[in-house]
């Protein structure tokens, strides 16, 4: 379908800019820096900065030196404006998570003085969005927005929880399982990124965007929205519920983490689309130079790593007991009778292969030898085992716990360990391919 019609490219460019620029001459009235914009107004500027861009994009203003910062500035308040909004929802709905309160005043603190810089970065793009529409001779309207269109989202109601969903499904225990497991594999994979002292900005530009980069972020956001999305698609949470505490938990580290990254997300995008010098002309070297002043990239790296970075996570991290306890309250347990390693019994290989099946799962699995029990997700624990194995010369042991590690060890034991009679590894079947 062709939408083109005859009037021209100027003619649109007032028509497209109208709303966006009517936005801006609102937010600019603002004296007070203390004012945290709602929502609604952060979506107003995402939406029609957007359309503004993709006008500014379909007629070539970025490779056009007269157009280009326009179309700059518009992009920069798309990016900021979409990162407040994200970091605003999570404000709002800070006392609605079931999280730990010992740090959720401290990380209160952090985001608001965080979403102020934004938003006060947005602010000054803003200013220069006008002289620029101004310089291209496009009409910037005289007044903006009345102060009621954008009202807060919360009022002083809240509305009666009255659902009760009493057809508890016998597939959630099963639902519950691969969710707190997907979980934890997200939380062992991100475990790299973990620090616990504010980096300074030497460190912080080692780390963006070699190994901190808005692709890579990006991925553990997919990761955490699909986990969120199982969650709200497949678990019954209904009030009555024994586990409703917890439930609550696990969703609420879904949540916070989710929206963090997206904020983290912009934020990396705005600085290596706009800001990191990638060695383009020099038109763009002086955008960016331009758009430094809108805010310093010193200052964007810091709340990038220092606040978001860190606090994913914190939350993370904080979440992976709840996802533990849920993961064992739910999964379907057993009890498997196998033989030791031949000839050589539990030493190094063997005990770690146990181990790293049992890590796979994240699922409690407990090794029974002649009524000892020990932790077969720790090597060092199957070891001391393997001692006593040895001293009191035992052939079989048991195991309890997750059926779906228990199902892997069956195999592994099947095919010794993954051992030859001289200690030497042997390939394993292609159903542990996980443990190459």
């Amino acid at each position: 379908m062709d939408d083109s019609c005859d009037i021209t490219f100027k003619e649109k460019a007032n028509i497209f800019s109208f709303e966006f620029l009517k936005c801006i001459v609102f937010i600019n009235h603002f004296s007070d820096d203390d004012y945290i914009f709602t929502k609604k107004l952060y979506s107003k500027l995402v939406n029609t900065s957007r359309i503004l861009e993709d006008f500014l994009d379909f007629h070539g203003a970025k490779t056009n030196k007269e157009w280009v910062f326009y179309r700059e500035l518009a992009a920069t308040i798309q990016h900021l404006s979409s990162a407040c909004y994200s970091l605003r929802h999570v404000i709002n709905r800070l006392n609605f998570y079931s999280i730990e309160n010992d740090y959720k005043e401290t990380f209160k603190q952090k985001a608001v003085d965080t979403l102020k810089i934004i938003q006060n970065a947005i602010k000054l793009a803003g200013f220069s969005a006008i002289d620029e529409a101004r310089r291209l001779n496009i009409n910037v309207p005289e007044t903006g927005y009345n102060m009621s269109f954008f009202p807060g989202i919360s009022s002083s109601q809240q509305l009666d929880n009255n659902i009760d969903d009493f057809s508890y499904s016998h597939k959630q225990p099963e639902k519950l399982t691969r969710i707190a497991t997907e979980f934890l594999e997200v939380v062992k994979e991100f475990d790299p990124f973990a620090f616990y002292e504010r980096y300074d900005l030497k460190k912080i530009h080692e780390l963006v965007p070699q190994q901190i980069n808005e692709v890579t972020i990006r991925r553990y956001e997919m990761l955490i929205h699909n986990i969120q999305s199982s969650f709200d698609s497949y678990v019954v949470n209904i009030k009555s519920s024994s586990d409703k505490l917890m439930l609550d938990q696990l969703r609420s580290h879904f949540s916070i983490v989710f929206h963090i990254l997206q904020v983290l997300g912009r934020l990396l995008h705005f600085y290596e689309r706009h800001l990191y010098d990638t060695g383009f002309k020099d038109v763009y070297k002086n955008i960016s130079i331009s758009l430094a002043y809108v805010i310093n990239p010193s200052v964007l790296l810091d709340r990038s790593v220092n606040f978001c970075l860190f606090y994913a996570w914190k939350f993370l991290s904080s979440g992976k007991d709840i996802a533990s306890q849920i993961l064992n309250d739910n999964m379907e347990t057993s009890l498997i009778d196998v033989t030791i390693p031949k000839d050589r019994g539990f030493h190094s290989r063997p005990s770690l292969l146990v181990a790293k099946i049992v890590q796979h799962y994240g699922g409690e699995v407990k090794m029974i030898v002649n009524g000892d029990v020990f932790d077969a997700a720790s090597v060092l624990d199957i070891q001391w085992a393997g001692g006593k194995i040895k001293k009191e010369e035992i052939e079989n042991v048991q195991f309890k716990g997750d059926l779906r590690a228990l199902n892997d060890l069956k195999t592994l034991a099947s095919v010794n360990y993954g051992e030859d009679h001289m200690g030497k590894g042997i390939p394993l079947p292609k159903e542990l391919s996980y443990l190459s």
